[in-house]
Order: structure tokens, then C-alpha cells, then sequence
């Protein structure tokens, strides 16, 4: 049984849709659908809430405009007409819930975190409906499934979430392999699973990946193939670089690596569930099929450079905590992640000496973090300051951390590009280095980098 899951920009209009179904028709195996919301309908949804929280008036408006979209390829994907009025039944039915949860924030002037969590879940919905009625269309068996009613049960966060694998588990394998079982092909919502309670929960941006990760786990998929609208995962970004070259293999660390300082291919946790139990994950091109793309196993290939793919992270800042003795003093950073879990802030990396600590964070938490942190002032620590217009560069590669030399080669490209490396860091992991620029430069030490090892 294999899992696949469309979406990351490839689902656009009643075409996309079709290339899918002949995508799915051409499988022999059995099949579990994990899918995405089509392109633009997230940022619909949240535009939506932004109108909702300032006047009823933008709501209607906005609401039609989503239901048009998914109705047009409704209308032009869908032939048979007994399909088309039950995928528009089900659609319209979820398109009025969106509504009234609309106008639920405009009269409350509020949007919780469950409220979010649960308007952000309707792109998906209406994409597994749609999907499944164009699949019936064209001669598959095919249901759509709501990844909260069948269980896909998580911690208790509603925008980062994680998945109970266990329960996981136990609640796919009781909905879907029936279904399986009697040749019917499982169209799974992406993106969101539930709380212990029930409330709809959030995998963060482009979370569907991890979905299809959690079902593959859950149902002891043979292969994940996510089908996305590029190759797979390069040397580098070939919009800076232009001989950035395809990587046919990546073991399961290079991929979350990549993943986690910048490339945009994978929700940086895709590949926590697959590797607990082996299972090879696949990055097709929906638009080029017949390419191979790119393989990710357990296996841990060492190429004759070692460097893989050189990544980047145009979207951070830097938090400086000064102070004589913040390095020295038991618990102190305990204290800060505190505090910034309690905003919900994520702490990407943390660079430490015995006068500072340095705070790599998103750039969209820069303000709210800084403000939290300046409480902290006085005392040990000294001074908290923000440290924008900078970039991260990551180095990735099996056996970066046994090969000698490698960082030295790194450092040096740059250096010749009479660019200062503000921090670095090597060790944390056994297959990549980072590195902190000024962003200005970035494109130049990109294309440095990569040349030094392609």
C-alpha cells in the first residue's frame, strides 16, 4: 500500500486536478490520498479572518470567492451530474460553517486559537471533496475523509501541532483499511488533525506533508510519495544558483536538515514518522511524472565532497542577551525559552558564550520576542538587542562532521567574496553547519559556496 499526497502548489484548477486522477488510475497498488488545499485558498482563508475581525462587510465577498473556486472546477472537472451535485452539496454545506464562524468573529471581535485552527482546516476539506468527486468522475472508487473524524489525534497546540502516532495509528487502521480493503481509494484531508478534546488542530504551513508522513506510519505504507510542482530537492535554490543539480538520493537527516534551515520542499518534520519504521519517501514533479526525483531512505550515501545542498533562511533575526556572566549562570536559558514558549516563539538555534547569548528566531517574532526578553533586564542580563537584515547559510551533507577540511573550504569561498561570517555553528548535527551573514551579500556567498563543492 502506498501514500500519496498532492498539493505544495499543484493544485490550481480542473487540469491539476485531472493530471491527479491519471496519476492515481495509473497505480496498481493500493492507495491512501493525503491532500492540500488549492493554490491560494489558505491565504483566502486568512485574509478572510484579518476582514472579519474589522467589519462584516468583506465576509460575504470573500466567502463567494472561495466557493467560486472550488465550484468552477467543479463545474469544468466533474461530468457525470449525479457526482457534481453531491461534491457541490458537501462543498456548499462547509462553505456556510465557514461563514457563520466568519461572523462569529466579527460580532466577538476575537479569533481563538481553536476558531483559527478550524476556519485554516475548510481549504483542505473542500480539496478532498473535490478531488474525490473528480477521481469517481473518471472510473476510481474513491471517499473523502476528514482527518479529524477518523483520528488523527495530536498534542494539545492548535497551530504546531504533533501527531499521537500511537493513537494514530490505531484510529487509520480502523477507518481506512476497511475501506482499503473493498477497493476503494481513501482521500485524506491534510494539514490538521484534533486535540485529545476534539478541537481542530494545525500541522503549520504546508503541514499536509507531515499528514501524508503520520498516514503513511500509521497504515505501514510500502512507499510516501509526495507530488509537488518541482523535481525534488537540488544543491541549491536554482532561482540563485543556475546550475544547481537535481539530488537523486538524501538520507532521512539530510532531508530534515535541509528542511529545518530553509529549503522549502518539506515540512521540516515530514520524515519523523517514515524513519521510525523505514519507509522510503519520494519528491515527484506532478507536471513531469516520468522523473525519477528525489529518493529519501535511511541509507547514508557520503558523496566524494560531501556537501549535498547549500540552503538558506532569508527570514531571521538575532536576539543578543548580553551580560558578564549569562554564560556561567545555571538556568538562565531555561528562563528565556520559557518565556518565549509562553508567546509561543520558536528558538531556531541558540549560539552561546560566557558574556553572550544569541537568539536565532523567526523575523515575524523579532518585535514580540524582544519585547518579552527586556523584561529579563537588569541583574545578570544586562542588555537584550535585535539584530535584523541578516541570513542564515546551511551546508549539508552525509559525513560533514568526519571530514576534515570541509568547513575550512566553506569559510574560505566566503571569505573570498569579502564577506564576514557574523557566527557559526558545527556539531550540533552530524550532517550540517550553519552559518550567520549580513543578507545583503547572501545570493553572492550562495553561489560561492556551491561552486567551492559542484
Amino acid at each position: 500500500m502506498k501514500v500519496m499526497k498532492f498539493g505544495g502548489g499543484c493544485l490550481r484548477d480542473e487540469k491539476d486536478f485531472f493530471d491527479v486522477a491519471q496519476i492515481v488510475k495509473s497505480e496498481k497498488e493500493k492507495l491512501v490520498i493525503v491532500v492540500s488545499a488549492v493554490y491560494g485558498v489558505t491565504d483566502l482563508l486568512i485574509e478572510a479572518m484579518k476582514k472579519a475581525l474589522i467589519s462584516e462587510r468583506e465576509i460575504d465577498r470573500i466567502v463567494e470567492k472561495i466557493k467560486d473556486v472550488h465550484f468552477e472546477i467543479c463545474e469544468k472537472g466533474i461530468v457525470k451530474n449525479e457526482i457534481k451535485v453531491t461534491v457541490r452539496k458537501e462543498i456548499g454545506s462547509r462553505i456556510e460553517k465557514l461563514r457563520k464562524n466568519l461572523y462569529g468573529i466579527c460580532y466577538t471581535s476575537e479569533i481563538t486559537d481553536s476558531v483559527k485552527a478550524m476556519i485554516l482546516s475548510y481549504g483542505e476539506r473542500f480539496s478532498a471533496f473535490l478531488l474525490s468527486g473528480i477521481l469517481k468522475n473518471e472510473g476510481v472508487r474513491a471517499e473523502a475523509f476528514e482527518s479529524d473524524k477518523i483520528g488523527i489525534i495530536t498534542d494539545e497546540s492548535y497551530d504546531n501541532a504533533s501527531a499521537n502516532l500511537q493513537e494514530a495509528e490505531k484510529n487509520l487502521k480502523r477507518h481506512l483499511l476497511p475501506v482499503l480493503k473493498i477497493g476503494i481509494v481513501p482521500v485524506v484531508t491534510g494539514y490538521f488533525g484534533c486535540t485529545p478534546s476534539g478541537k481542530v488542530s494545525l500541522f503549520g504551513r504546508n503541514g499536509s506533508d507531515y499528514s501524508a508522513s503520520v498516514i503513511a506510519y500509521a497504515l505501514g505504507a510500502s512507499l510516501l510519495q509526495i507530488w509537488k510542482d518541482v523535481d525534488g530537492f537540488m544543491s541549491a535554490d536554482p532561482k540563485i544558483v543556475k546550475n544547481a543539480k537535481l539530488l537523486e538520493k538524501l538520507s532521512y537527516n539530510e532531508t530534515a536538515e535541509l528542511s529545518y534551515f530553509g529549503a522549502k520542499i518539506l515540512h521540516p518534520r515530514t520524515v519523523e514518522p517514515v524513519s521510525l519504521k523505514n519507509i522510503p519517501l519520494v519528491i515527484k514533479n506532478m507536471k513531469e511524472p516520468e522523473k525519477n526525483g528525489t529518493l529519501i531512505t535511511h541509507e547514508k550515501n557520503e558523496t566524494k565532497d560531501i556537501i549535498k545542498s547549500v540552503t538558506y533562511n532569508r527570514q531571521i533575526s538575532i536576539l543578543r542577551i548580553q551580560g558578564a556572566g549569562v554564560g556561567y549562570k545555571p538556568g538562565i536559558i531555561s528562563e528565556i525559552g520559557k518565556k518565549l514558549s509562553e508567546k509561543n516563539i520558536n528558538i531556531y538555534s541558540i549560539i552561546t558564550s560566557q558574556t553572550c547569548i544569541n537568539l536565532i528566531i523567526d523575523r515575524n517574532d523579532s518585535e514580540e520576542s524582544l519585547k518579552c526578553l527586556k523584561s529579563l533586564e537588569g541583574g545578570v542580563i544586562e542588555k537584550v538587542e535585535k539584530i535584523e537584515n541578516m541570513a542564515l547559510v546551511a551546508v549539508v551533507g552525509e559525513g560533514i562532521s568526519r571530514r576534515e577540511g570541509i568547513a575550512g573550504r566553506v569559510f574560505s569561498a566566503v571569505a573570498r567574496e569579502g564577506v564576514n561570517i557574523e557566527m557559526m555553528s558545527g556539531g550540533a548535527s552530524e550532517v550540517a553547519y550553519y552559518f550567520i551573514i549580513k543578507e545583503e551579500p547572501l545570493e553572492k556567498v550562495i553561489n560561492a559556496v556551491h561552486s567551492e563543492f559542484f
